[in-house]
């Protein structure tokens, strides 16, 4: 049953006093005040994840060519990023704009440079004009710098076959083939191009060779001059003689090679013409990385212990999926500006000398030409051997040459003083002195494959 008693009321005298009470809160409102005063009046730092390594500012001499570094961005957060550029101070040299540049050469070599040009401001820059102008002067200062390609789609695409060393990345992380403009933003890039490639001259970004947005970090970005800032891009040149304007002094190629890549976005590149190598893919569809070539695979240069160490002669591994040829070319030449690279799948028609025979030649089963200097690298396979989704990837069918001795010269004759020449060719006649003769035959001669006009 319940109790009926009310319960005592609690004792009020518990030995504290209110002024000890009122210490103690002033303590605890002091340890928090203070520390806050001190983060809100303490200076900014900058924490990096890692620490940042610039290369060292160098000016490079004028009798040696400035490297192209490729694009290795340092790993930093994008606000550390913008201070990191913040505190790299602009050029106090003038910034003198770039002479006008007109672009040469016939229709269609016109039209593969405004379309890989109109793809370089637009994946670089966005649909934004003022932007798209800025990179556009830097493609062009580009061409006609000795350190870079003489063509507008050879700049755009530079080591566009390696993962790791484009220096535009749109053409190396497959956004070019990922993401498609809209018909009205193409239109607008190419009007950006057609101006910049008809003489139109950004000059804010004067004779700038490098960009970067200002929430990245290249390796490079401390070696360079910064000259200019165009929206969140900043724009750099090389220090001394490598950065005014006489070292701008090289000369157009004139043709324009057609890019794989570009075959989606413009009807121009599709041919014949100097193909420059894109990543080829895995029937996974995944791309072949040339770096992750074992050493073991690299075979060694044919001329290793002559004087040409820029060409190979291969047998390929008949197991070995065709799709990585081009890797493994591309592995197997390295840093060579020039290189030349063939292979065969039958080990009894590698030569163990060049040139092949034109035996060898008809049995060749994949080839690799490149050509920094101007731009150029290209891979062709033989679709008789391999089935290849386009016939710009393709060698030229050639029959292997049978040997058929040489004719015996008819001998001389005393006092005969009729020319000994080749036997003419019947039912082709020229006029000579008013009387119709047999013309003899012109000698077969073989003529090289055309070749991109030489820097």
């Amino acid at each position: 049953m319940p109790s009926s008693q009310t319960p005592p009321a609690p004792s009020t005298d518990a030995g504290v006093s209110p002024l000890l009470i009122g210490l103690l809160a002033l303590i605890a409102l002091v340890a928090v005040l203070v520390p806050a005063l001190l983060v809100a009046n303490s200076p900014h730092v900058i924490v990096h994840k890692r620490p940042p390594v610039l290369i060292s500012h160098r000016v490079v001499p004028q009798a040696e060519l400035p490297p192209v570094e490729p694009v290795q961005l340092q790993a930093v957060d994008p606000d550390d990023a913008r201070a990191i550029n913040a505190s790299v101070p602009f050029s106090t040299l003038p910034n003198p704009a770039a002479r006008p540049f007109r672009l040469p050469g016939a229709a269609d070599s016109r039209a593969r440079a405004i379309d890989c040009l109109a793809a370089g401001v637009y994946y670089e820059a966005g649909d934004d004009t003022v932007g798209q102008r800025a990179v556009a002067q830097v493609i062009i200062n580009r061409l006609r710098h000795p350190a870079f390609p003489k063509t507008v789609c050879g700049v755009v695409f530079q080591g566009s076959e390696r993962r790791t060393g484009c220096q535009f990345t749109f053409t190396c992380d497959g956004a070019i083939l990922r993401y498609t403009p809209t018909a009205a933003a193409w239109k607008r890039a190419r009007e950006v191009a057609e101006l910049a490639l008809g003489g139109s001259v950004y000059k804010a970004v004067g004779h700038a060779t490098h960009y970067h947005t200002d929430w990245v970090v290249p390796y490079w970005s401390a070696s360079l001059e910064k000259i200019s800032e165009v929206h969140t891009h900043l724009f750099f040149r090389w220090a001394g003689w490598w950065g005014t304007p006489p070292a701008f002094n090289r000369g157009y190629a004139g043709v324009e090679p057609n890019i794989p890549q570009m075959a989606r976005l413009s009807g121009a590149h599709q041919g014949d013409a100097g193909t420059l190598l894109a990543p080829e893919l895995t029937e996974n569809g995944e791309p072949v990385d040339p770096e992750a070539i074992p050493d073991a695979a690299v075979p060694a240069p044919l001329g290793a212990t002559g004087a040409d160490n820029n060409s190979f002669a291969v047998t390929l591994d008949r197991t070995m999926n065709p799709e990585a040829f081009a890797a493994l070319a591309i592995r197997t030449c390295g840093e060579r500006t020039f290189c030349k690279f063939m292979a065969w799948t039958d080990a009894k028609q590698t030569p163990k000398q060049l040139p092949p025979s034109p035996a060898q030649s008809a049995a060749m089963s994949f080839s690799y030409l490149r050509d920094q200097n101007m731009g150029f690298a290209k891979a062709l396979w033989n679709c008789q051997q391999f089935k290849r989704p386009s016939p710009v990837q393709c060698m030229r069918a050639q029959l292997p040459a049978t040997a058929t001795p040489p004719p015996a010269a008819a001998p001389v004759v005393a006092g005969d003083t009729k020319a000994i020449g080749p036997v003419p060719l019947a039912g082709i006649r020229k006029k000579s002195g008013g009387a119709d003769q047999a013309a003899p035959a012109a000698p077969m001669v073989d003529k090289p494959q055309p070749s991109p006009t030489p820097r």
